[in-house]
């Protein structure tokens, strides 16, 4: 875990100061506030905005030049012709999956899970929660996998507590 979190690191794009998902159409693992949370906890200066597939803001609008591109759209995801090299244009650097046309060539750093799709699992949710964690990361976008668990305190709690009074 150590390793993947210093793979990430190496991800970091300096000097983001905007940030724009795209939210798939197929399902979103993490809501928007817990998105916008793991983003400004990379990149603490960074205002985060957002867009759905069919290009509908979420929230605030976003400034017409940004410094980082996230896209989650996916293959079989319904999106303009030349949506993404629209969304390129405005970005400085682009991370997203391989889905569309020529996304591959336009993207600076692309998910392709044309390669790895039988290692994916065939679930719509687990699959998008593969995949979207993958996108996030070769964004920099750095995710606990396990937390540490607190010290068992099922014994001691009702010690502290105290006792109930008769009726």
């Amino acid at each position: 875990k150590l390793a993947e979190e210093q793979a990430t690191r190496k991800n970091r794009v300096p000097g983001v100061r905007t940030v724009l998902v795209v939210l798939s159409a197929a399902g979103m693992v993490f809501d928007v506030e817990s998105l916008r949370q793991k983003v400004l906890l990379a990149y603490p200066d960074a205002a985060v905005f957002f867009l759905t597939t069919m290009g509908k803001v979420i929230g605030a609008v976003h400034p017409p030049r940004l410094d980082l591109l996230i896209d989650f759209t996916g293959p079989r995801q319904r999106q303009g012709w030349l949506y993404a090299r629209k969304l390129k244009g405005m970005a400085i650097v682009s991370v997203g999956r391989n889905a569309g046309l020529f996304r591959k060539n336009i993207y600076d750093r692309i998910y392709d899970e044309k390669v790895l799709g039988l290692s994916l699992p065939t679930e719509k949710l687990a699959r998008e929660r593969k995949v979207q964690r993958a996108v996030l990361e070769l964004a920099g976008v750095a995710l606990a996998v396990s937390g540490d668990s607190a010290p068992d305190r099922g014994k001691i709690t009702p010690m502290e507590l105290p006792p109930f009074s008769r009726l």
